[in-house]
């Protein structure tokens, strides 16, 4: 099973909509994972309709619309492996052992909120995914997005896909 796994699209504030490479990926993907920070619904909607199955949840910046739709924390089993997708998971410093203490019913826990991509696996095996932003890159240097494929109870083939720079908006 292929995946595509995405946070912090905040459309339309930071871009007028997901880089084109990004949907190809969507429409190709046998899911599509979005860890929170949408803004607005529309691209929820979209997603939805572009998507085979999605998996997401709210993020900090989602308004009362967005949350009434998704959870705060979503899980699913994928192939035999338990996912979780949450948006924030709190500072770089303790995250491993705070992911492990919270969510000891996972083996993937994908997740956004810092814009910086993040694959690391904890002590107990909890594999800790950020795919960063594919619309806003913050201090990082390319917007980003993942993929990884699921199969036989192993998430793997885990790859960083780095987006072209947009082209910036002209004043009207």
């Amino acid at each position: 099973m292929d995946l595509v796994i995405m946070a912090d699209t905040h459309l339309p504030k930071r871009a007028k909509d997901l880089p084109a490479e990004l949907w190809a990926a969507v429409e190709a993907a046998d899911l599509v994972v979005h860890a929170g920070d949408w803004v607005d619904e529309e691209t929820l909607d979209r997603l939805e309709e572009r998507s085979r199955e999605l998996v997401a949840c709210w993020g900090n910046n989602d308004g009362p619309g967005l949350r009434a739709r998704l959870p705060e924390v979503a899980r699913t089993e994928v192939e035999g492996v338990r996912l979780g997708v949450v948006h924030e998971t709190g500072g770089k410093q303790g995250r491993e052992q705070r992911a492990d203490a919270a969510y000891p019913d996972l083996d993937v826990l994908v997740f956004g909120h810092s814009h910086i991509p993040w694959d690391t696996t904890t002590s107990r095996g909890l594999r800790l995914l950020n795919p960063g932003s594919p619309t806003d890159r913050r201090q990082q240097p390319h917007c980003t997005y993942l993929t990884a494929r699921v199969a036989d109870g192993v998430i793997g083939d885990v790859v960083l896909h780095r987006l072209p720079p947009r082209t910036p908006r002209r004043p009207a």
